[in-house]
């Protein structure tokens, strides 16, 4: 008799609503006509301060009312109909009429109880009470959501078979490059205070109901855009916890479902923990912070970006670095253009980069600067082609050429872009316009100077003599230089050269934010189209080596801190791009046993083997986008800038 009395008083209730959580009180467990049961250990528990930038959770529930103060939708306990809860009858607004609040009266419910407690048909009316209540508001709720306008749509997350950062990360306790660490890739110059402990709205996949639900959760961890959530009401207990994007669609700031009209139903496995789930939250959330309430809006306006199809660019030419090509814009993803040479007739002749790549200028950017340009064989454009606006490409440093400058033949070292592994000895070969200078590789040079690359006077990937010995990194000598170990006084005497002054480098060190070991996903640039799993391994002021988790040293590459080739945890999966992750042993073994007879030389020689696909190198002249890489020598680090050209002493 004590679960009859039992489910009586629950039959009994004198009203169910929707609370200013935006919780269903038809939940048993939600009800706040019932007493709280919150353990002590939760009463003296309190909040962890957060960031102050972050919106804090009030505890009169402001952030749970609706806009325009209405209550959303409403069911008819009598007949079932939904409809808007301002249009229905009575002040608690239980009955869509007159009729149906007359027709439930007290004596036609209890005999409904009771025939249902005796195993009897039910009559018509108690066919009403025997729904569930949560099922019918989530119905309507599933009506009104149906009419929301201006939701935010963002592209299907793309997922790797066998592979999962979060595992990944948890597994090994690695961490991961915050996501201010990359100024050009989507949030990186918004991101703000988000943090460990600021609460979330989230869907609650603890649940048998047909129709989505939502639970608030907290974040535990972050790396990149990823973040390891645990629901509220979990305590210590991890059984449930999850990863997941923080820019996808599905994560909202506290409130969002009141304001939306969508269900917060605790998870079924502590459904029964509290008895006022209400003053849980209440707890829970006072001064606690949450997503800002325009984050959704912020992550999609800095998805949105100026390059479209069918603009024209002109782009380096991958088999001659020398010279560059016009390319037609084929594909934009996530800031990374696919670009097919203009010439190529299957389409198929193509070249990935970011669009804020050094690669890439305007139409008329080699006739400006001197720079060398292969004609197409193509006499107008193409049919809805047009070249694009200069104003989107990255702007370079404005330099003063007209006092002490970079002159032909002066020496430096280079980060061959070729061999993105090695730093070698190189020579000016010509001095262009706006800063720019054409380069050379001791040693590996044509007769035609054909194999000559562009690099900016401000690039980071060049540095003045000495700056690998400084810094203990190894440098590539010419080719066939037989005066080991290669010492620059000895060379510059013997080529009847001069070094680069020093002070024309570039010395800037950014605030970068980057350290050993921290996880990313990088673009593999001697097969541009893969990103990959990838590691810092060294800093060298703002030089990063990149290593690729799963291949051997050999593949790292030295990369630019700020180099849009670099992206935070979950980049791919925000925007849909593939992710190579890290390499099996057996397709390691199958890329070594190809590579190592390539090896008869070290550092003198370019190798093309590439980790996923092998395009070979031609040695005398070489596929641009066949680069390659070289084991660095040391674990020397640096983040800062005092002893950017400086010699010290052991």
């Amino acid at each position: 008799m004590e679960n009859t009395k039992d489910l009586t008083e629950h039959s009994s209730q004198p009203e169910r609503r929707s609370d200013t959580f935006g919780m269903f009180d038809g939940y048993d467990s939600c009800s706040e006509d019932t007493s709280s049961s919150s353990s002590s250990e939760e009463s003296e528990e309190e909040v962890a301060p957060l960031p102050s930038n972050l919106p804090i959770i009030k505890n009169n529930g402001q952030v749970y009312t609706y806009p325009d103060g209405k209550s959303g939708m409403a069911t008819c306990e009598m007949c079932g109909m939904v409809g808007v809860r301002d249009a229905f009858y009575s002040k608690t607004k239980r009955f869509c009429s007159v009729s149906c609040s007359r027709s439930y009266s007290s004596n036609s419910k209890k005999a409904s109880i009771l025939a249902r407690l005796q195993g009897k048909p039910p009559t018509k009316k108690a066919k009403v009470l025997q729904k569930q209540p949560l099922v019918a508001k989530l119905a309507a709720y599933a009506q009104y959501q149906a009419t929301l306008q201006n939701q935010a749509k963002t592209k299907a997350a793309v997922s790797v078979e066998g592979f999962s950062w979060g595992n990944y990360i948890n597994s090994n306790s690695f961490l991961a490059a915050p996501v201010t660490c990359f100024k050009h890739a989507p949030m990186g110059t918004c991101w703000g205070d988000i943090s460990e402990n600021v609460r979330v709205e989230v869907p609650n996949t603890d649940c048998s109901l047909p129709t989505k639900v939502f639970w608030i959760a907290g974040i535990l961890k972050l790396a990149g855009y990823n973040a390891l959530l645990r629901y509220e009401g979990f305590e210590n207990d991890s059984g449930l916890d999850f990863w997941c994007n923080i820019c996808g669609s599905d994560i909202h700031p506290v409130g969002w479902c009141a304001a939306s009209g969508k269900p917060l139903v605790p998870p079924r496995t502590i459904q029964h923990k509290y008895t006022n789930w209400k003053a849980f939250l209440v707890k829970r959330l006072t001064g606690a912070k949450t997503l800002p309430p325009d984050f959704s809006q912020k992550v999609s306006e800095s998805m949105q970006y100026p390059f479209k199809p069918c603009m024209r660019v002109e782009v380096v030419d991958k088999r001659h670095l020398c010279r560059t090509r016009v390319a037609v814009v084929e594909s934009v993803i996530g800031g990374r253009l696919r670009l097919v040479y203009e010439e190529s007739e299957d389409r198929t002749d193509d070249f990935w980069c970011h669009m804020h790549s050094p690669l890439i200028h305007h139409i008329g950017w080699s006739r400006s600067i001197g720079h060398r340009f292969k004609r197409s064989d193509i006499t107008k454009k193409q049919d809805g082609h047009f070249d694009t606006p200069p104003h989107l490409f990255a702007k370079v440093k404005e330099v003063d050429q007209s006092g002490e400058w970079f002159k032909e033949g002066m020496k430096l070292e280079a980060i061959d872009p070729l061999n993105l592994s090695t730093i070698c000895v190189a020579t000016i070969r010509k001095v262009l316009a706006d800063g720019y200078l054409m380069i050379g590789i001791d040693g590996s040079e044509a007769a035609d100077g054909s194999d000559w690359f562009c690099y900016h006077a401000t690039s980071p990937s060049i540095f003045p003599v000495g700056f690998c010995e400084i810094n203990m990194i190894e440098l590539t000598p010419p080719r066939g230089y037989t005066k080991l170990p290669f010492k620059w006084f000895d060379y510059l005497r013997e080529t009847g050269s001069i070094a680069a002054p020093v002070k024309l480098f570039n010395k800037d060190v950014p605030n970068h934010g980057f350290r050993v070991g921290m996880k990313l996903e990088a673009v593999d640039l001697m097969e541009p189209r893969l990103i990959c799993v990838a590691t810092v391994t060294r800093i060298i002021h703002r030089l990063l080596r990149i290593h690729f988790d799963g291949w051997e040293e050999e593949y790292d590459q030295w990369v630019d801190c700020e180099s849009p080739d670099l992206y935070p945890v979950g980049w791919c999966q925000l925007t849909g791009y593939q992710l190579q992750p890290p390499a099996s042993q057996s397709t390691r073994e199958s890329q070594s046993a190809s590579s190592k007879q390539k090896k008869k030389a070290k550092s003198q020689q370019y190798k093309g083997h590439k980790k996923m696909t092998t395009l070979q190198l031609k040695e005398e002249l070489l596929d641009g986008e066949d680069y390659s890489f070289l084991q660095g020598a040391s674990d020397q680090e640096s983040n800062g800038a005092a002893n950017f050209y400086i010699k010290q002493e052991p």
